[in-house]
């Protein structure tokens, strides 16, 4: 019996998760010992085991993960990043924050980003995840407490809060685990 899974993404993400001679899907491929197929015309990704190795299901749900963030805006690169153990994806749907409403969302996203994705990358070094942002999702890559901080973060954001109570409030958390981790050398 084998064991596979489907999933369905935009088309314009469907190049990046093949990448250039085929090269990203390989990667995945190797990496999690299954079986990858793209059908290129409806978005549809299918992947198998191929083996009876139970355990391949474990893999297969690592390379769904991998391909799910490349296809909320992550590069190959930072998605890859969800081979290292303790990291995971989350998917925040920024309509649960601002309803339907397309210009709510334009003004929520562009405040996420900030210029020149500032406060994207000011998010990302205080909370030491990785951030993403396409559609009306935001793709967070990184461990539980990172994206517990970040998830926070962005709660905050889109209920209205300025960016230096956001900073401020990620600077302090980091500032008490700089202590707790001091403590235990102690």
């Amino acid at each position: 019996m084998s064991y596979q899974r489907t999933l369905r993404i935009q088309k314009e993400r469907i190049g990046v998760v093949i990448g250039k001679k085929g090269l990203i899907k390989d990667e995945i491929e190797k990496k999690c010992k299954i079986d990858i197929h793209v059908d290129s015309e409806y978005g549809d990704v299918i992947l198998k085991a191929n083996s009876t190795d139970p355990l391949n299901i474990l893999n297969i749900n690592k390379g769904l993960e991998v391909i799910l963030a490349i296809s909320k805006g992550f590069s190959p690169e930072r998605a890859f990043t969800l081979f290292m153990e303790d990291n995971t994806l989350e998917v925040v749907d920024l309509r649960d924050y601002v309803g339907k409403s397309a210009n709510s969302l334009a003004r929520v996203k562009s405040r996420l980003i900030g210029e020149k994705g500032k406060s994207r990358k000011t998010i990302e070094e205080l909370t030491g995840s990785y951030i993403s942002i396409y559609g009306h999702y935001v793709g967070i890559i990184g461990t539980s407490e990172q994206i517990n901080l970040t998830t926070e973060a962005i709660t905050r954001i889109c209920s209205g809060r300025s960016h230096k109570n956001v900073y401020n409030f990620l600077q302090e958390i980091r500032r008490r685990a700089k202590i707790e981790k001091l403590k235990l050398w102690e």
